[in-house]
């Protein structure tokens, strides 16, 4: 039988916890103390849960099963409860609220696991700094394109570029709240056109062997801390992104096959970068130092954490290298220009070894282990090519390296 308010007023706590259920999986727990907790149980995901729907008398009967039809609602449109309670939480607002910045950091929650966190962590601090002091307490459904236009301006006001990101991101959180029966329309479709586009810019590299040389004398010669030290003369000879080799886990690391094997941030791809001579013999150098934690590059403040995305960066401005020069995104594009128009390299050999996608001729992507051993023969070439420019080998000695045959 469903409850009744005389029957949960007269209860009486007694040595055991009691639960009265209502119905729909609702149910007040009465605790021998004497307090009545309202709890709702589920089953998400193939797994039961339980949910708090606050305290008797505070809520009353009528307002529990509410909560409890929302909540039911909610999993109805594949949506957890419990990650709408802590989005409430750290949004600062009362339950069952249709904020955007509830819904906002619901939909975050969700993406976690197929975003990196560098990235997750980006978005959160547009939305933290741009977005949720105008808009984070508005409900959802209220919320008008020339609400949104005006927090996107202040931002394009600083760069157009993080604008049109954030612009794309409330739109996705607006199509995220549609998906989960929370909003019927996504407002930002009508402000298609309304920034000014954004002239495309690739990360800036060197590129001709001569200063290349001058990079590498410079990067050998640097005397800051030795963990940066050996990251900045890995980042060449591994040339990937720059998150995924600040995020180097030693468990990834094999010496007796000379690999390094991860999952690319961009792809979430298996990826190997087969290991030359010289880069284990700065792993080697390395490890003493770092390998009895879990990355190559640890936090100096906090070693359970990766170097800081800047950290390279910052160290190539030590140098007196600036940011028009060279970025920790440009030894992809050394690697990728020398590799092919210097040393020779067969392009897909060079695609490959960036974990780009490349496809056969029936549009089917090749496997990470695709051209390994000519890619094994290619990283060293590369290795011994960026040590002949280091001793200053700029002419025919230096590009007299073993060529990928066709």
């Amino acid at each position: 039988m469903p409850l009744s308010d005389t029957a949960i007023r007269v209860v009486k706590a007694s040595a055991k916890t009691q639960k009265l259920f209502d119905g729909g999986g609702l149910f007040l727990q009465v605790n021998p103390a004497g307090s009545k907790w309202w709890r709702l149980k589920y089953r998400f995901g193939g797994k039961e849960k339980l949910l708090s729907l606050g305290t008797y008398p505070k809520v009353t009967l009528k307002e529990a099963r509410e909560k409890r039809d929302i909540a039911k609602r909610l999993i109805d449109s594949g949506v957890d409860p419990s990650d709408t309670r802590k989005a409430e939480k750290l949004a600062g607002v009362d339950s069952n609220s249709n904020s955007f910045e509830v819904i906002a950091r619901e939909w975050l929650t969700k993406i976690m696991a197929s975003m990196s966190p560098g990235h997750i962590e980006r978005i959160t601090c547009r939305f933290v700094n741009d977005v949720y002091p105008w808009l984070g307490k508005r409900p959802i459904t209220e919320i008008t394109p020339p609400e949104i236009l005006e927090v996107i301006r202040r931002i394009e006001s600083r760069t157009a570029y993080t604008a049109h990101r954030a612009l794309g991101e409330c739109s996705r959180v607006f199509r995220y709240a549609i998906s989960t029966g929370r909003a019927t329309n996504d407002p930002t479709q009508s402000l298609r056109g309304a920034l000014a586009p954004v002239r495309e810019e690739h990360f800036t590299a060197i590129t001709d062997p001569k200063e290349v040389g001058g990079l590498m004398r410079a990067i050998w010669g640097y005397s800051g801390h030795f963990v940066v030290a050996c990251a900045l003369r890995l980042a060449p000879l591994f040339f990937v992104r720059p998150g995924e080799l600040r995020q180097a886990k030693w468990a990834d690391i094999n010496f007796d096959t000379a690999e390094w094997r991860f999952r690319t941030s961009k792809t979430k791809t298996e990826h190997i970068v087969p290991l030359a001579r010289q880069a284990i013999e700065i792993l080697r150098a390395l490890q003493p130092l770092t390998g009895g934690g879990e990355y190559l590059f640890p936090g100096g403040r906090t070693p359970t954490r990766p170097m800081s995305e800047n950290g390279i960066l910052a160290a190539l401005r030590r140098m007196g290298i600036g940011k028009e020069e060279m970025t920790g995104h440009g030894f992809r594009a050394m690697a990728r220009t020398i590799l092919d128009e210097v040393l020779g390299f067969r392009p897909d050999f060079i695609e490959h070894q960036l974990a780009h996608a490349v496809r056969d001729p029936l549009g089917r992507a090749y496997n990470r282990t695709a051209h390994l051993e000519e890619r094994r023969r290619m990283m060293q070439a590369w290795a011994d090519y960026l040590d002949s420019l280091r001793a200053g080998e700029t002419g025919a000695a230096a590009t007299a390296m073993p060529v990928a045959t066709a």
